[in-house]
């Protein structure tokens, strides 16, 4: 006698609201609850005793995929398989989103540019998304993303946009690995977009920079500090850089007959070789730092431990013992406010010594050089701005007490 199958259609199974059980035929039901809440379910009997193996809730199952999950039941149980048992079976070997989350990244460790990327990837898919972490992987849905996400979207808009894509990329790979089916759940466009508010939305989260006028005030009382940190900090301000790259420096990187720093690509944003060049005091801060050696594997502002450089934090938390409320970063934008405000240099050299790509392909083909020397008189014309200047009493934006 064939099976009567498909009884039930798209709109019956999003309309219905009896609480009950609903047949399409095959032994595929659709569980109605008291609540509202609809699940699929697949009943059949197994050594004369009646079962019942759950195959998802409608908002992760579709119909199709329901049928298509009852027709491979259907199919055990004419091989003389228990569906539940073997669903048991295959899903103690389906690995968690953390386990998944843990190899992507010891996969993918070789092409992140620097140690600090890898950390940051494991920081936030293990910290932000934790509650994802013990899940088979896949039965990470839409709404277990979204709850994850919820708690840092709006207080932490860049960070969670991160998480979405690392979240994504795991996702990917677990599907190439044959863990998943189906489209990504951590997709933004067509999906997520639908549940989150929009970027467009969203407050960026800007690095919080000392107004240029506050430099010369700052850098004054810097140079109190005889820290280490004090010294990159204040070696970062003078040639723009990023934080990453004055800690990862290394003595062969510097060319102090020259006055020339070439952070290589692996160290960039971009990942283009940038040279710095470097004003008189940056060179004398350099000069300070060689009291303690200068081989040219070491770290230029090494940290405590032997062939360590600083902590990555420890620039911030110069600024934190100063009670001073901004970025290491923000000090890029106090450099660049200066630039339009107060300097006469094009803005394409301002750019450049940030290390920002400016133009579009065929605009940078033809703009082959780096403008150093013209930099040079940039960076220069910054640093006798930033020198402290005498009675210099420009109070300081403190952090208010906690």
């Amino acid at each position: 006698m064939a099976l009567s199958l498909n009884k039930l259609t798209a709109r019956t199974v999003a309309s219905i609201t009896t609480p009950g059980r609903h047949s399409d035929g095959g032994n595929l039901y659709l569980v109605v609850d008291k609540s509202g809440a609809k699940r699929w379910v697949f009943l059949y009997r197994r050594n004369d005793r009646p079962r019942e193996m759950g195959l998802g809730g409608l908002d992760t199952v579709s119909l199709a995929v329901a049928r298509d999950l009852a027709a491979a039941a259907r199919i055990q149980l004419q091989n003389g398989i228990d569906p539940i048992e073997a669903k048991n079976t295959f899903v103690q070997e389906i690995p968690t989103f953390g386990d998944c989350a843990d190899d992507f990244i010891e996969a993918m460790a070789p092409q992140f540019r620097n140690k600090k990327h890898v950390e940051q990837w494991k920081m936030t898919l293990q910290v932000y998304a934790k509650p994802l972490r013990p899940r088979p992987v896949n039965e990470v849905t839409a709404s277990h993303i979204v709850e994850t996400l919820k708690p840092i979207w709006l207080t932490k808009p860049e960070t969670a946009s991160r998480l979405r894509g690392r979240i994504e990329r795991v996702l990917d790979s677990a599907k190439t690995k044959g863990f998943r089916s189906g489209e990504n759940p951590a997709l933004w466009r067509g999906n997520l977009a639908n549940l989150l508010p929009k970027r467009k939305k969203l407050s960026r989260g800007h690095h919080a920079a000392l107004p240029y006028g506050d430099v010369p005030a700052f850098i004054a009382e810097l140079r109190e500090r005889a820290a280490t940190a004090a010294r990159a900090l204040e070696f970062t301000i003078l040639t723009a850089a990023r934080s990453g790259e004055t800690y990862g420096m290394k003595w062969a990187e510097i060319d102090r007959k020259a006055g020339v720093w070439t952070v290589p690509p692996s160290r960039m944003k971009a990942l283009r070789e940038h040279r710095v060049p470097l004003t008189p005091r940056a060179l004398a801060i350099l000069d300070e730092m060689a009291l303690a050696g200068a081989d040219p594997n070491a770290f230029v502002f090494a940290g405590q431990k032997q062939g360590k450089s600083l902590s990555n934090n420890a620039m911030e938390m110069q600024l934190r013992r100063m009670k001073v409320d901004v970025t290491v970063h923000g000090f890029r934008s106090s450099f660049r406010d200066w630039c339009g405000e107060k300097s006469t240099f094009p803005r394409e050299i301002a750019e450049a010594a940030l290390a920002h790509v400016v133009g579009d392909e065929t605009e940078r083909a033809y703009r082959r050089g780096d403008a150093l020397e013209k930099r040079r008189r940039l960076m220069t014309a910054w640093a006798n701005y930033c020198e402290p200047k005498t009675g210099n009493v420009i109070p300081l934006k403190r952090q208010a007490a906690s």
